[in-house]
């Protein structure tokens, strides 16, 4: 928005139906003066449409940048832009033309045509040319974002919204049952049509919610706070008692005047508006007050001298108003227009801006307070921000709220909008198996992170479960279940604000049976254990520390080749060997039982084993009998199968008396 009264009172923008008075350039010119662009608008219009001889042409462009400037102001982007394309054309002399046809431009959204506007008014000797260097990065920097929009999720909220122009929404209180703004539809005070937007004087209205927490419909609010002026752009103190609000007081052949009042409440009723007194002078406009969460400050909207150009924010303490009046620096303001300032605490502003790089028109920018004393500014990207003007947010619960855009609407009319940062779905889900990639069915999982957080739940029959999860947050999980050792994992959730479902899988060793350690390799005819089985045997050292009352036999099987008692040597010695390494890694040697078996436990064939190997079925013994009698290739799978390394628990008390 770049009139006037809606940066500074913010009332929308538009074209309606009014008188314009007679068509003569000097009317349009005193209308423009003192701020009635819709009427000026009108009056140039005619004005135009009656210059049509070859001599003319030279003020034909002049009353067409005239009649761009309103439209501008107006909010009507396309009008705007072809008005000073006809200036151009009509070889209007001022430079700005280009600028402010890259700005209409960019409002559009068109950013290629917008960028060679801006080179072409950097190409002579422009006045600005900070400005078009910001507008030309805010048109590249619009594209990128367009491609990369952020979660939010933005809707028109429909409920609020009239036919004509509603914005600047703001919650009475913390309860968020109340929601005020300003609307110009056809039920507000007066008959009287605004000479400056074409529509009717503003009031302010409330939606409240009803017993089931069910937004109502509108309605102006009670007590004698609306008049025949422009009433609109509110905040309200921290118990929700005082509303700060601006007013633009509109006299017969003067400026308008805007100015911030105060209204009581008592009642549910309001009392008339008080002007608040910022400062004695008369020919500045103040407007969108904003109270901090602590009601001791009061931010607003001026255009009062000190400031780096256009409008800007101050701020001015409510409780010692005397020298305290002070403009937010640099890093807020700009050559540009910093308007509708929100803060939602103490050292986090919310505030709209033409100024900053941004996708056109007003954008809504995040500033954060640093320790330094300057801010960091972001600004909100897409899609709560639009090539048209985003302005006048206001936040409920969490990261959601309400803001006013006037994208979608050909006429210019702002309308509410509903936004939402929904919870990111970061999820951890998996199973739990035995070593036989059975499923445990009713398993327990623990899942503590070291933001705090404790969670536990079962498992399903199936062995399944899930936790939800925060970003960046690293998290210890333990599984157990009646029957097996509990295993441990440990895992660090993304940083990235996306949704995401990680997975982890749990393995249990059964407490009842041997379990088989699988990739634990020996040189030939030795019990040397080869590099590649550590991997392997640390998993053994986990499971001991997971489980620190618990012993085990460490078993050690061969195939049928060599004799009984060679076997029965060779396997003891290569036990052994697996537990010297599990000594070397901390383990207590009284927890540890070696065991050589030879062959003489031959390995019966599991549900697993059936599936990795289905020419043998679950059941079958792999003894010498019956492995003689399979094919060949077949002896040299059951033989594999049969070199195997186990461990078995011997006790689940050690140390626990």
């Amino acid at each position: 928005m770049r009139k006037f009264l809606t940066y500074i009172c913010a009332i929308a923008l538009i074209a309606g139906v009014a008188s314009c008075g007679t068509a003569k350039l000097s009317v349009a010119d005193e209308q423009m003066a003192r701020g009635e662009y819709y009427d000026a608008s009108r009056t140039y219009r005619k004005v135009y449409n009656k210059l049509t001889k070859k001599e003319e042409r030279p003020q034909r462009g002049v009353v067409a940048f005239r009649m761009a400037e309103c439209y501008r102001r107006l909010n009507m982007s396309a009008r705007a832009s072809a008005a000073y394309q006809n200036a151009i054309r009509y070889g209007y002399p001022d430079s700005m033309a280009y600028f402010h046809l890259a700005q209409s431009l960019q409002s559009e959204g068109k950013y290629q045509p917008a960028i060679k506007a801006y080179e072409e008014y950097l190409a002579t000797s422009p006045k600005d040319a900070e400005s078009a260097r910001t507008g030309i990065a805010g048109c590249k920097m619009a594209q990128e974002l367009k491609k990369s929009p952020t979660r939010y999720v933005v809707k028109n909220a429909k409920l609020f919204n009239s036919r004509r122009a509603d914005f600047a929404p703001m919650f009475l209180d913390k309860s968020l049952d109340a929601l005020y703004f300003t609307t110009t539809n056809e039920k507000v005070t007066g008959s009287h049509r605004s000479e400056i937007t074409g529509m009717k004087k503003s009031d302010i209205w409330v939606s409240r919610k009803n017993e089931r927490g069910e937004w109502q419909r509108p309605e102006a609010v009670e007590g004698d706070l609306n008049s025949e002026h422009d009433e609109g752009i509110i905040s309200f103190s921290p118990d929700g008692q005082t509303m700060y609000l601006t007013r633009a007081r509109r006299e017969p052949n003067s400026d308008t005047g805007v100015e911030i009042y105060t209204s009581q409440r008592s009642d549910a009723r309001w009392s008339a508006p008080v002007k608040y007194e910022i400062t004695a002078d008369t020919l500045s406009s103040y407007g969108h007050p904003a109270v901090s969460p602590d009601g001791e400050w009061l931010y607003f909207t001026s255009d009062m001298p000190g400031g780096y150009g256009g409008k800007d924010i101050w701020k001015i303490n409510l409780l010692s108003p005397v020298g305290t009046l002070e403009n937010l620096g640099e890093f807020i303001n700009t050559p540009g227009d910093e308007v509708f300032p929100y803060m939602r605490e103490d050292s986090l502003l919310y505030f709209s801006s033409n100024g900053h790089a941004g996708l056109g028109g007003l954008d809504i920018f995040k500033a954060r307070l640093q320790p330094s004393g300057g801010w960091s500014v972001v600004n909100m990207g897409v899609p709560v921000n639009s090539s048209a003007d985003d302005f006048g947010i206001t936040f409920g619960e969490g990261e959601s709220g309400y803001f006013s855009s006037n994208r979608n609407d050909g006429r210019g009319y702002d309308h509410l909008y509903s936004f939402v940062l929904p919870d990111l779905k970061i999820t951890i889900s998996g199973m739990v198996l035995d070593k036989d990639e059975e499923p445990v069915p009713n398993a327990i999982i623990r899942i503590i992170g070291n933001d705090g957080s404790n969670q536990k739940a079962s498992g399903k029959l199936d062995g399944t479960f899930s936790f939800p999860l925060q970003r960046g947050v690293s998290y210890v999980m333990l599984a157990g279940a009646r029957g097996y050792l509990n295993a441990k994992q440990e895992f660090t959730s993304d940083t990235t604000e996306v949704d995401a479902d990680y997975t982890v899988d749990f393995i249990l060793a059964s407490i009842h049976k041997p379990n088989v350690v699988d990739n634990i390799f020996y040189d030939f005819d030795k019990a040397t254990l080869r590099p590649e089985s550590c991997v392997a045997l640390d998993s053994i050292v986990q499971v001991l520390h997971d489980n620190p009352n618990v012993t085990i036999e460490m078993a050690s099987h061969t195939d049928r080749w060599g004799s009984d008692e060679y076997n029965m040597n060779l396997s003891q010695r290569r036990a052994q060997s697996v537990i010297d390494y599990l000594i070397s890694k901390g383990i207590r040697k009284d927890r540890l039982q070696p065991q050589g078996y030879g062959e003489s436990r031959p390995k019966t064939i599991t549900k697993r084993l059936a599936r990795e190997f289905p020419q043998f079925k679950e059941g079958d013994v792999l003894n010498e009998e019956f492995v003689s009698q399979l094919p060949e290739d077949q002896q040299e799978i059951a033989d594999q199968i049969n070199r195997r390394t186990e461990f078995q628990v011997l006790s689940t008390d050690y140390k626990m008396y």
